[in-house]
């Protein structure tokens, strides 16, 4: 029981951020790229909800969000980032991964971003996957998520959407988003101990197994 209701509670706050629906890509050059992306999310999770239950829910999971900006910045900078933390950002591939071990222990946070062109040519889909592990094994983390947003191109606005062809899955699951290629590897953690994987496989419009 336990355990459901704190999947209730992820999903809650899960479904508070993206409640905040829009927002726009401040971008200089002809399109915007991952970095782009990932700023003007971590903009949108800045701006406070206009429900304070909301409201507080949002501003206790903003702190790995304010250790990527900063990452960001020192990056951009050309300083060292803490030892605790690593930054990937690949422009070319639209792929972002920040992790961050916190306080010497064996939890590390791991938060993933990354965005599919779709065939119109005037959308993206773009992914914030979220998660916790200790001992290299997932937690149910308060505020572990994976949310999707549609990208228009003319509008240069996000708006949150529902998974494209597939329902999220918490209590066994955990989803990595491709640095190459367009799929999303699912792991499920078996109660004994052993792991299965699936593949989500992007048609360009939506994913499947």
């Amino acid at each position: 029981m336990k355990r459901i209701t704190l999947t209730i509670m992820i999903v809650c706050c899960a479904l508070a951020m993206v409640a905040q629906d829009a927002f726009l890509v401040k971008y200089k050059g002809a399109k915007p790229n991952i970095r782009d992306f990932a700023r003007a999310y971590i903009d949108h999770m800045c701006t406070p909800c206009d429900d304070e239950e909301e409201d507080e829910c949002c501003r206790e999971g903003l702190s790995l969000f304010e250790n990527l900006e900063e990452a960001i910045q020192n990056q951009d900078k050309g300083l060292p980032l803490d030892e605790n933390e690593t930054l990937t950002i690949d422009v070319k591939n639209g792929y972002l991964l920040y992790e961050i071990r916190r306080d010497d222990s064996d939890l590390l946070s791991r938060l993933e971003m990354c965005y599919w062109n779709e065939p119109d040519g005037k959308h993206k889909l773009f992914a914030i996957n979220r998660w916790s592990y200790s001992d290299g094994k997932p937690l149910l983390g308060q505020y572990d998520a994976f949310i999707f947003y549609r990208y228009d191109n003319a509008k240069k606005r996000m708006e949150g959407c529902d998974p494209p062809g597939f329902d999220m899955e918490y209590m066994n699951k955990s989803y990595a988003l491709p640095r190459k290629g367009k799929d999303i590897v699912v792991t499920t953690w078996n109660e004994n101990g052993t792991k299965t994987q699936q593949t989500l496989k992007w048609n360009g419009k939506r994913f499947s197994y």
